[in-house]
């Protein structure tokens, strides 16, 4: 596999763009990622069956990887579909008392809403919401806002590590704390953070859910999901398949006959594996998630951040405002901007994608989210190709 070096985009030759900014939506994907998928089809079709045995190892690998992403082990890790799925695994596995209460944020993104709203009417639990603004306005103001609701009584927090509309990074390590000082739970939404913001479940993250198809730059259709080994043992999960059972494979290879309906559930994140994962995108995904461990997330990081440090202030010298935050912690790799009064953002959007420029437009936001193949020296032909969109919109 071809080195990954930051700012280059050679392991990228099918890329038809100037810039691609759009990260945080949808990610292309790396040659070697492709070379991956490919390998893998062909294993299917020459062996059928041997193709599985030909992944079994590369899963493996993958799940060790990520695992090394967020800090974690790789018993505390299981394989997923997207982000959502694994809410919906934690929303539906902790077993809940009479009364408990859920904290969600407002302005979060919907899949960190909608399964905890499902869970509250099928478990009677009460839903709380704190305002993200407070947040926005200082860390400080946030978390005193944050405390004052954990001191009415809340089971558990969720929240997502960088905010998908703003770029606002949380301070999560602060929120762990303040949770656990008051005996919440919290449950992070990272897939806006994993693989281009650090992120470490040891900081006190009790759950963790992420998808691939973003900054961890792999296939559409494969996640993981992250339960702290202290919770897992007593987890309670509602939904379960054939997998998540001990041994639940055996019968399947053993010299003599040994199908049990009755072997107990998995005590670790991998109960959540119920059936035939999606072993394409998840051996591709390992090959992605390689490219990042090389470069380092940190790196990553700071690298996209001095992409962005151009970029906002050549936008804001053009009439954008930025949501871009001052405080240096609590950036992400996104830049969103509201645009110059009377100019519509999707429009805008498609202008810039005639001339080469890929970003995407959130709840009436440009946003911008670089990542390591991006060179610092594309932002000068960004803001060329903003302004010669805002010329066309002008008339």
């Amino acid at each position: 596999m071809t080195k990954a070096v930051l700012g280059d985009r050679a392991l990228f030759p099918e890329l038809e763009c100037v810039a691609y900014l759009a990260h945080a939506a949808i990610a292309p994907l790396s040659a070697p990622v492709v070379e991956r998928v490919g390998e893998v089809l062909g294993a299917y079709a020459r062996g059928g069956l041997k193709g599985f045995g030909h992944c079994a190892p590369l899963l493996e690998q993958t799940r060790h990887r990520l695992a090394g992403l967020v800090g974690a082990s790789a018993e505390e890790v299981a394989f997923v579909s997207n982000t959502t799925h694994g809410v919906i695994d934690v929303a539906f596995g902790i077993g809940w008392e009479d009364e408990d209460a859920v904290l969600l944020f407002e302005g979060e993104f919907p899949a960190n809403v909608t399964p905890w709203q499902r869970a509250a009417e099928e478990y009677g639990l009460e839903l709380r919401w704190c305002s993200l603004e407070p947040f926005h306005r200082s860390l400080e103001e946030g978390l005193a806002a944050l405390r004052h609701e954990l001191a009415l009584g809340v089971r558990l927090v969720a929240v997502s590590a960088v905010q998908y509309k703003t770029g606002l990074r949380m301070p999560i390590e602060a929120i762990a704390s303040l949770c656990h000082e008051h005996g919440a739970e919290l449950f992070v939404d990272a897939i806006q953070a994993v693989g281009a913001t650090p992120i470490d479940v040891g900081c006190g993250i009790d759950y963790l859910s992420t998808g691939s198809h973003k900054h961890l730059m792999g296939p559409e259709g494969a996640g993981m999901v992250y339960v702290s080994a202290k919770h897992a043992e007593r987890f309670h999960p509602r939904l379960a398949g054939w997998l998540s059972h001990e041994n639940a494979a055996d019968f399947l290879t053993g010299e003599v006959p040994l199908l049990r309906y009755d072997k107990a559930l998995l005590s670790s994140a991998r109960v959540f594996e119920i059936g035939t994962l999606n072993a394409i995108g998840l051996s591709a995904l390992g090959v992605s998630t390689a490219l990042l461990s090389d470069l380092g997330v940190p790196a990553i990081h700071e690298h996209a951040n001095a992409y962005l440090d151009g970029l906002e202030e050549g936008l804001v010298d053009l009439g954008f405002s930025s949501l871009r935050s001052n405080v240096l912690d609590a950036r992400s790799t996104l830049l969103s901007v509201a645009p110059p009064h009377g100019v519509s953002p999707p429009r805008l959007a498609r202008e810039l994608a005639r001339r080469g420029v890929v970003c995407n437009t959130p709840d009436g936001l440009l946003r911008f989210s670089p990542h390591w193949p991006n060179a610092v020296d594309e932002v000068p032909k960004v803001l060329e190709a903003v302004q010669g969109a805002l010329a066309v919109i002008r008339g």
